[in-house]
């Protein structure tokens, strides 16, 4: 006779990160195509949508159906008869002419770190970058800085991604008892406008590389607020950095290794007055190392696109922090995997 058993261990989870890749490339697509900004003007049949993206009729469907599915888009009627329109959430952020538009950094996502993550075997084994570095080609930075549209649409990317955090950071910590303030490596210069615009009385700097200077000054312009944030060029590595109370870096600690980590925290260190504070935007991994899985992650994907580059945890922050002389450190959640570290002089 047969006997059934019962099991209790579903290997659900196991086959949808296993097979993750689908939704994720049907997603990358559809935004490098720019489906979500076509139907951002009108919603659309599918034979519109075949048109305008230059698709073939095998597959079309699917594709979109694929999306309905996933709950990017929203369908009324069936295949040759259905009319597609975006879901909420992908009507603000995936739509192009948005300010809100996130979809630069899944743009990248697409064209450069999916055929990277193809290697990261080859990664774990040798410890060796797996981007254009692997076959010759120019560092990612170095090739983004020598192209003016590459460079804007990075700095686009990486202001959109982040800008949940530079507000929810300008809001949540108590900026009362502070006067000035400097970004490293401040980019589009994105979270000292978000520092300013929610603290009056803050004057702030934005300190990166000169060949983002007129970019960050155009944002500056654009928000109004040149009289309260300055854009000042230098490389932080071989340059002097802006004396300021409170001085941040956002995404930047987790692209250098343990040695440049430290210098870098101990020139802010230097430069902070006593009781002045240094900030740290990153994803911060759970110091269980069990929890923040995009923060592992994303430290997978410094392996991926940096020769040492790796995220780290608060607790990681915290001794680093005391070893260059910070009295108290603390910790702000920010949105989704995000965090900001803070440590005081």
């Amino acid at each position: 006779m047969e006997t059934t058993i019962a099991i209790s261990v579903d290997p659900s989870k196991i086959m949808q990160v296993g097979m993750g890749f689908w939704s994720s490339k049907t997603l990358l697509t559809a935004v490098n195509m720019g489906l979500f900004t076509h139907l951002a003007e009108r919603d659309l049949s599918g034979k519109e949508i075949k048109g305008k993206l230059g698709l073939h009729e095998r597959g079309l469907y699917d594709f979109l159906d694929s999306l309905v599915a996933l709950g990017f888009l929203n369908r009324n009627g069936l295949k040759e008869n259905s009319i597609y329109s975006n879901a909420e959430d992908t009507e603000l952020f995936l739509d192009k002419n948005k300010p809100s538009y996130i979809g630069g950094i899944l743009e990248m996502s697409n064209n450069r770190l999916y055929p990277f993550w193809n290697t990261l075997e080859e990664g774990l084994k040798t410890g060796d970058p797996q981007n254009e570095t692997k076959t010759g080609g120019t560092p990612i930075f170095e090739a983004l800085y020598s192209n003016e549209q590459k460079l804007r649409e990075f700095l686009k990317a990486m202001g959109g991604v982040q800008m949940g955090n530079f507000m929810k950071f300008a809001q949540a910590f108590d900026f009362s008892k502070y006067n000035t303030h400097c970004d490293l490596g401040g980019a589009g210069a994105h979270l000292s406008s978000q520092i300013a615009l929610n603290n009056d009385h803050m004057n702030c700097i934005s300190f990166d590389l000169p060949q983002v200077e007129h970019i960050a000054k155009e944002n500056i312009n654009l928000m109004r607020l040149s009289d309260k944030v300055s854009i000042q060029s230098g490389d932080f590595f071989l340059n002097d950095i802006p004396k300021a109370d409170v001085i941040t870096m956002g995404n930047v600690l987790h692209d250098w290794g343990t040695e440049d980590k430290i210098m870098l925290i101990k020139k802010a260190y230097d430069t902070l007055p006593k009781g002045g504070a240094l900030v740290v935007i990153e994803n911060i991994i759970d110091n269980n190392r069990s929890e923040n899985a995009f923060g592992l992650m994303m430290s997978l994907n410094m392996l991926i696109e940096t020769p040492g580059g790796y995220d780290f945890s608060a607790a990681d922050f915290d001794g680093w922090a005391m070893e260059c002389g910070f009295k108290q450190t603390s910790i702000i959640p920010l949105t989704g995997p995000s965090s900001a570290v803070i440590a005081i002089k």
